[in-house]
């Protein structure tokens, strides 16, 4: 038998564990915020267009304010600690695909919640993983294995069951996140061969987020401008108001939303570089078990038996993936690309290729 773990190794690993329970407690106060957030908004404010401009230069203005900040220190240091900053032939031509995907994924996610109860919203979103692995084969990212086959079959047969005769069932609102996954697929295969390319720069999640947004902006006005335009300029909430406090009021309510996003792509930085990715995915499994349960709970969402189980297929297909990522990691450490993307949200991502670094660091030695 091998020796006892020593006292500093216990307390060593007992801070570790604090950590990682503390990361995870704020990544699932930000996700989970930010998806219950947008159902009570839209009860009160029906342009989920506009709310998601207005998101966008939340998130713009503080991560080049975090840009600001981390670059304070002197010297030459300091300059390269601000980030780069994209010229704009290279801008336009390399970063307006993922942006323009990303805007609308959001924006169509947004829109369901005018429809959509939570826990089908949850559901349906979690499909994303299909579209996903489809980009990735279509752009040969990933080849093609039974086990990936396997996957498709249980998020989409569980999809499939939640979805049968589902009391709750809007075909609207279920239609926006279907099209929001569809492009979420098509959103994190862009980001991924975006973020291979190291002559960017964009590795850090801050530096991202600050060059993902304007064009993200850009790309979802034209909608916004034809489906909301009309509607909210005679709007009495906005335009045409007639008291300045509750405007105010209602400012600082859809400002609180791109306070919420900002912190989600940030608390996801802070639990991938502190941890691995494969925590954050393990996490964002049990998160759907909670949004779910939650939305059951404070919501009064119905679920039947058949939907439970759907819901328990589908995350059975979502552990799979994960533990076939978590494999394939660990079968290419040291590579600079990875074979498969993450599915959790705007910064999960381009995360995943720093993994290998991270778990060699961790690792004792031998």
């Amino acid at each position: 038998m091998g020796a006892p773990p020593s006292p500093s190794a216990s307390g060593a690993w007992a801070r570790r564990a604090a950590l990682t329970a503390g990361l995870v407690l704020l990544y699932y106060a930000f996700s989970i915020g930010i998806t219950f957030y947008n159902k009570w908004i839209m009860k009160s404010f029906a342009f989920p267009l506009f709310m998601t401009l207005l998101h966008l230069l939340v998130i713009f203005g503080l991560s080049g304010a975090a840009r600001a900040w981390r670059g304070r220190s002197a010297g030459a240091a300091a300059r390269r600690a601000r980030g780069p900053l994209l010229a704009w032939p290279g801008y336009l031509r390399r970063v307006a695909p993922a942006a323009l995907s990303t805007a609308l994924d959001v924006g169509l996610s947004n829109w369901s919640f005018l429809y959509i109860t939570v826990s089908l919203y949850t559901m349906t979103k979690s499909s994303a993983v299909l579209f996903i692995l489809l980009f990735s084969l279509l752009f040969k990212l990933e080849e093609p294995r039974a086990a990936l086959v396997l996957v498709v079959l249980l998020v989409a047969g569980g999809l499939f069951l939640f979805t049968y005769r589902a009391t709750q069932f809007e075909a609207q609102g279920f239609l926006l996140v279907l099209a929001a996954s569809f492009l979420g697929g098509v959103r994190w295969t862009l980001t991924q061969m975006l973020l291979q390319k190291d002559e960017l720069g964009l590795q850090n999640p801050i530096d991202t987020m600050f060059h993902l947004q304007p064009l993200m902006f850009l790309g979802l006005f034209p909608l916004f401008a034809a489906i909301e335009g009309l509607p909210l300029s005679s709007s009495e909430k906005l335009f045409r108001f007639h008291e300045v406090e509750k405007l105010m009021g209602l400012l600082g309510k859809l400002a609180l939303g791109g306070v919420l996003a900002f912190g989600l792509g940030f608390s996801e930085f802070l639990l991938v570089s502190r941890t691995s990715s494969l925590a954050l995915s393990i996490s964002g499994i049990f998160k759907e078990v909670c949004t779910l349960l939650l939305a059951t709970h404070l919501l009064g969402d119905r679920l039947s038996l058949l939907n439970w189980l759907g819901f328990a297929v589908c995350l059975m297909g979502i552990s799979l993936h994960v533990a076939l990522k978590a494999r394939g990691a660990r079968g290419q450490r040291g590579a600079k690309q990875h074979a498969e993307s993450g599915a959790s949200s705007d910064v999960e991502l381009f995360l995943l290729q720093h993994q290998e670094e991270e778990e060699a660091e961790s690792s004792p030695p031998r």
